[in-house]
């Protein structure tokens, strides 16, 4: 059996740069981000693959699907962690700020799934994991435009897992609590939780459904709360 191949998008920050990480040290990983230069540091952190790819735009989606299968061929798994952070009252939230979390949470979200999963059937297996925000399950006050870009991803991942008609390709979705990454630095808000997880702790659990084999069964539905307030 040859070298296994993961698609990282969001891979070159916060918690998708931590699941490449582990995935790195056993396997292929390509990482997808729209930052050329951090696409160059990634590459030279961790000595994977990476590939300059704006989730937004789905031609750039499907060419670099298209890279990815004519170098390595088979996709083994594909971890979407890519989001714009649009904390705030709606009503304080400028247009651009909407905009660009429609677009990247929403819109990139469907394209980069609807990608991922062309190619995974076609292969007949792979797996997937959407990383969505326990936010979409339990409202919290001051993010009602992430919360509702969030939740559609949750709700078409949750779709499309019920669409697949086959074990041997998995479409997932793991909903952290709070995590502290660059997600909300990028858009100029400070990170307010006292409580939280970090992005490695949770990267191990997305690598372990990532790596599900065809045959393996996966546990759906549950929330783990533990005894300090972590999800």
């Amino acid at each position: 059996m040859g070298t296994s191949t993961y698609v990282v998008d969001g891979g070159t920050s916060g918690l998708g740069l931590e699941v490449a990480r582990i995935l790195s040290r056993t396997a292929r990983v390509v990482v997808l981000g729209n930052i050329p230069e951090e696409i160059t540091a990634v590459r030279g952190d961790l000595g994977c693959d990476a590939v300059v790819c704006d989730v937004s735009d789905p031609d750039q989606v499907r060419r670099a699907f298209d890279t990815i299968v004519e170098r390595y061929g088979v996709i083994d798994a594909v971890a979407h962690c890519a989001a714009v952070w649009a904390g705030g009252h709606l009503e304080d939230l400028s247009v651009d700020r909407i905009r660009t979390a429609v677009r990247v949470n929403v819109l990139g979200t469907a394209f980069l799934l609807r990608e991922a999963l062309l190619r995974l059937r076609e292969q007949g297996r792979g797996n997937i994991v959407y990383v969505g925000a326990v936010a979409t399950e339990i409202p919290r006050p001051g993010i009602p435009l992430y919360r509702a870009t969030k939740s559609f991803g949750s709700s078409l991942v949750e779709s499309l897992a019920e669409s697949t008609g086959s074990n041997a390709v998995k479409v997932m979705e793991l909903h952290p609590g709070p995590m502290h990454t660059r997600l909300q630095e990028r858009a100029g808000a400070e990170f307010l939780d006292t409580v939280f997880a970090t992005p490695a702790q949770v990267a191990a659990e997305v690598v372990r459904l990532l790596t599900l084999e065809p045959e393996e069964l996966y546990v759906s539905g549950q929330k783990v709360l533990r005894a300090d307030g972590r999800w």
